[in-house]
């Protein structure tokens, strides 16, 4: 039976890594764990700052590490992701996150903080569920993908088609121009704004807003009649017991008296006799003076006890009419309670539940006209929010349309002119996103006019202005990791070196991991992979190593001769890779 593996196990510190410009620790990516993971068997990988190249030839398995990945950050899990003749397949990949990161701030709320590291896993099963879990607690899939979005920013190679969405453009904008707080406002305000419409909504356009009101007043009479409160329902339980009762309970008290007291043979007069006998015996012999104070004692009980019965029964009256009042009262809670399906013991709190209800529509037109004075004043204070974005992002669209211009011109379009155009509907309908609609157009020769990206750009045109937006945008966020899986397809020559170039000043600042073909691209990177498939008897394997710098060399060479590398070609790879090297020192 033929078999697929990968293995690898090995830190990219090594002579082909080229210093990279820091001062301290950066979050980022450091280590990564696959097992029976598609075609792979066992993959551990650890990973440095800057920007690291992943080359290889076609389908060598180059996109498996960015696929694992995804799915640590909450992509689709299927069965056919487990290797064949596995139970299941795990992914594990562990970040280094700043204290202050958004990051943080998240495992904070979260209950899932700890140190200074972050470990997602991803566990799939045969029958195709899954399971994710987050510093070891088990947590929703949608919680991966939420902590994701932190964590890495994935551009493939048609990256550049989510530009063509106008949202994806505002997004953009907002991202390089780091509007977070004004954002925040915006959305704050027209949160606000949006409650105080829903309120006026609900009681200025209820079509049943009388006959609610007329249903509400006759239940609150209805159940004020009663007067239910939580003692007087009990009170009149318990009389009701006793009413039903005091038949029997006057009866069974003069029954007592009678034999303990008032019968012909009552036990008062039965001890009265035995104390009489034990006192005449008292001379003869003193040790019954006991039992005889014991006898005098129980008299005197007995007497005090049917005294205390008279009390009682002179007090118990035969009331029919109370009785059958009180019945009444109690059928009426038990029916009230059955009509609003309640329990009778809860009908004080729906009274009170009524009544706030009665009151607030009562009062339904003092409450519409202060609404209205609150919903101009929150539109005011949206709009006011929403203008102070507006002008930060005018301002960030020249700025962004500045770099991304200068981007293109640097990838062979120098005839090319980008612009962000951003339209402030000062009386428009209030959203949370503000009041902007945000475009981005491009005309990539003069005097030709500017327009949107879509049909404006040729395939290669877009590709490149694709790749510009994504640079210029990218190196302003806040998230640590970027991946760019083939975003450079389209792009060779001259032009690939300046792509590589502008994805190592990325690698400067922020971690890169980018997956290409492009040589160019490739010797520019601080740290070099290559992914190689082997075969091994029946036995197919794919090998993911990082590369020392003669390592490089062969693979830059292999990249730029094809199948047969002459001395001519590594002689060229040594130098592309001897040019970086020198650049980054300077920068270093």
């Amino acid at each position: 039976r033929r078999t697929t593996a990968i293995s690898t196990s090995c830190a990219p510190s090594c002579a082909g890594a080229i210093p990279i410009p820091t001062n301290h620790v950066r979050p980022m990516l450091s280590h990564i764990h696959i097992r029976n993971f598609t075609i792979v068997e066992t993959l551990e990988l650890d990973f440095a700052e800057g920007m690291s190249a992943l080359t290889g030839e076609t389908g060598a398995g180059k996109s498996i590490l960015l696929d694992a990945l995804g799915l640590c950050l909450g992509d689709r899990a299927e069965a056919d992701m487990i290797r064949a003749g596995a139970d299941k397949a795990e992914v594990t990949a562990i970040f280094r996150i700043a204290p202050d990161s958004d990051a943080a701030r998240w495992l904070q709320d979260n209950d899932l903080a700890t140190n200074d590291e972050c470990m997602l896993r991803r566990v799939i099963h045969a029958n195709g569920r899954s399971r994710g879990f987050i510093n070891g607690t088990p947590v929703p899939v949608q919680m991966l993908r939420e902590l994701g979005e932190f964590l890495v920013d994935i551009h493939g190679q048609h990256a550049h088609q989510s530009l063509f969405r106008r949202d994806a453009q505002r997004d953009a904008l907002d991202g390089f121009g780091q509007h977070e707080a004004e954002l925040a406002a915006v959305a704050q305000a027209h949160q606000k704004l949006t409650a105080i419409e829903a309120e006026i909504r609900s009681l200025d356009g209820d079509s049943d807003y009388r006959d609610r009101l007329e249903l509400l007043r006759f239940q609150v009479e209805e159940l004020s009649a009663l007067k239910p409160t939580p003692d007087g329902i009990a009170e009149l339980d318990s009389e009701q017991r006793r009413l039903a009762a005091a038949g029997d309970l006057l009866a069974t008290a003069q029954r007592i008296i009678d034999l303990l007291y008032e019968g012909e043979s009552s036990v008062q007069q039965a001890l009265a006799h035995a104390a009489g006998d034990l006192q005449r015996l008292l001379k003869t012999d003193p040790e019954l003076n006991e039992p005889y104070e014991l006898l005098s004692s129980a008299l005197i009980q007995i007497q005090e006890a049917c005294d205390s019965l008279r009390r009682y029964a002179d007090g118990l009256e035969l009331d029919p009419e109370r009785l059958a009042w009180v019945e009444e009262q109690l059928g009426l809670l038990n029916d009230l309670a059955r009509k609003h399906r309640v329990r009778v013991e809860e009908l004080p709190e729906w009274l009170e539940a009524l009544s706030r209800e009665l009151a607030r529509l009562e009062n339904a037109e003092q409450r519409l006209a202060e609404l209205q004075q609150e919903r101009t004043a929150a539109d005011a204070a949206y709009r006011k929010a929403a203008a102070a974005l507006s002008r930060d992002r005018q301002k960030a669209a020249a700025a962004l349309a500045e770099r991304v211009t200068r981007f293109i011109h640097e990838l062979g379009m120098p005839g090319a002119e980008f612009t962000v155009n951003v339209n402030h509907d000062a009386d428009g309908r209030p959203a949370r996103h503000g009041l902007d609609s945000v475009e981005f157009l491009v005309r990539t020769n003069p005097g030709l006019p500017m327009g949107p990206l879509t049909r404006i750009a040729s395939g290669g045109e877009l590709s490149r202005i694709g790749l510009a937006i994504q640079v210029a945008t990218a190196k302003s966020g806040r998230i640590p990791t970027l991946v760019f899986d083939e975003a450079d397809v389209g792009i060779g020559g001259a032009i690939a070196e300046v792509v590589g170039r502008q994805l190592r000043l990325l690698g400067n600042d922020r971690q890169v991991l980018c997956v290409t073909h492009l040589p160019q691209v490739a010797a520019q990177a601080h740290h070099h992979f290559q992914v190689s498939k082997h075969t091994d008897g029946d036995r197919t394997y794919t090998q993911v190593r990082p590369l020392g710098l003669e390592e490089r060399i062969q693979e830059i060479a292999r990249m730029l001769g094809g199948v047969e590398i002459t001395d001519q070609t590594i002689g060229h790879a040594r130098e592309m890779l001897a040019t970086a090297h020198g650049r980054m020192a300077k920068q270093a």
